[in-house]
């Protein structure tokens, strides 16, 4: 975003400015240090006399300098070292200065635009659940702010170019900044269910009709969440436990139409929404399906059921079978259903 790119190019002017006196006092040191190495006199003494002298502490000479030369040699250490010290600290005290400036100011820039943001979402916690979240929120084009109290994780997401305040979702000064007034929805995906459950009173509070999507760990949190206000409640642990189960029970119907792929997971979730799921029917030799026919069993269950797909024992897939296609012993049909309970021949 904008605010963070200029923030960067008013930094760099100082860093740089630090990198060269920083640069600009050593090779000082190291030059003068040789000079009086060369001399005669030792490694210690000819840097101790340089460091002394460069920094102006104003202890007495270490040897006598009584060489014409020696002296010019000392007078040319102290205008040149005084000079690099007062450009280091000139340059540190404005970094620091600047670095605070920008801060503010680019708090100040963030607050306003999310001031700006009508019909947004507000997401509460920036782990690895709000990372993906964020992520496909930016990706759908939706604006958000993200609430985290971490310096490391906002500084992260900052870094993304994404909308960021640190503090507290349970404080309500935080969500009121976050325009919760104006927001659209609040996702508050925080791994402490008693913490999403005070986000979801508060939230609830200050915005009647706002949709509240809130994070889960515990079955027995879904009540709590509900009764607080929230429209839906998630519970990962449960969605991730679901999905392995399908894939372990129906693998070949999941791989079939790409639930392993984004535009797969996509097309359940639709799936679902509408109340339908995919299963997947072996065929053996107990089976009142077996060589039967695709029209016969469609007739069957009344329209419960729509075939898909054959996955034959002999290798290779019937997309979209015909009605008069008959079912043989190691078959399995994969059916789109509806309903609560399993169909089974």
């Amino acid at each position: 975003m904008d605010y963070t790119s200029g923030m960067k190019k008013r930094l760099s002017g100082p860093r740089t400015n630090l990198l060269y006196a920083a640069l600009f006092v050593l090779v000082v040191l190291t030059v003068f240090t040789i000079g009086y190495r060369l001399a005669g006199w030792s490694w210690s003494d000819s840097l101790y006399m340089v460091v002394i002298t460069a920094f102006s502490v104003g202890f007495g000479e270490v040897n006598p300098v009584e060489d014409e030369r020696l002296r010019l040699w000392t007078m040319a250490l102290i205008m040149l070292g005084c000079t690099g010290v007062i450009f280091i600290t000139g340059t540190l005290v404005q970094w620091l200065t600047e670095s605070q400036i920008n801060l503010a100011i680019g708090v100040k820039n963030m607050e306003e635009a999310i001031g700006k943001l009508k019909n947004h979402a507000i997401v509460c916690g920036f782990g690895r659940l709000g990372r993906v979240l964020a992520s496909q929120l930016e990706h759908g084009g939706m604006p958000f702010v993200i609430i985290d109290q971490s310096a490391e994780r906002v500084a992260e997401a900052h870094e993304m170019g994404w909308l960021t305040l640190q503090g507290e979702a349970t404080d309500e000064a935080i969500l009121r900044t976050a325009g919760l007034e104006h927001a659209r929805v609040l996702a508050t995906v925080l791994p402490n269910d008693a913490a999403n459950v005070f986000i979801t009173l508060s939230a609830r509070d200050m915005n009647p009709t706002i949709q509240i999507i809130a994070r889960g760990e515990v079955p027995s949190t879904e009540r709590k969440l509900r009764q607080a206000g929230a429209d839906r409640v998630v519970l990962p642990a449960h969605i991730g436990a679901d999905r392995i189960a399908h894939l372990i029970l129906h693998p070949n119907a999941r791989e079939l139409l790409g639930g392993t792929t984004k535009a797969g997971v996509e097309f359940e979730h639709h799936l679902t929404e509408l109340g339908l799921d995919l299963e997947e029917i072996e065929i053996n030799h107990a089976s009142p399906w077996l060589n039967r026919t695709v029209g016969e069993v469609e007739t069957e269950v009344a329209g419960r059921l729509l075939a898909v797909a054959i996955l034959r024992q002999q290798g290779g897939t019937d997309i979209n079978p015909e009605r008069t296609t008959k079912l043989h012993v190691g078959d399995a049909l994969v059916v789109l259903r509806r309903g609560e309970r399993t169909l089974r021949p």
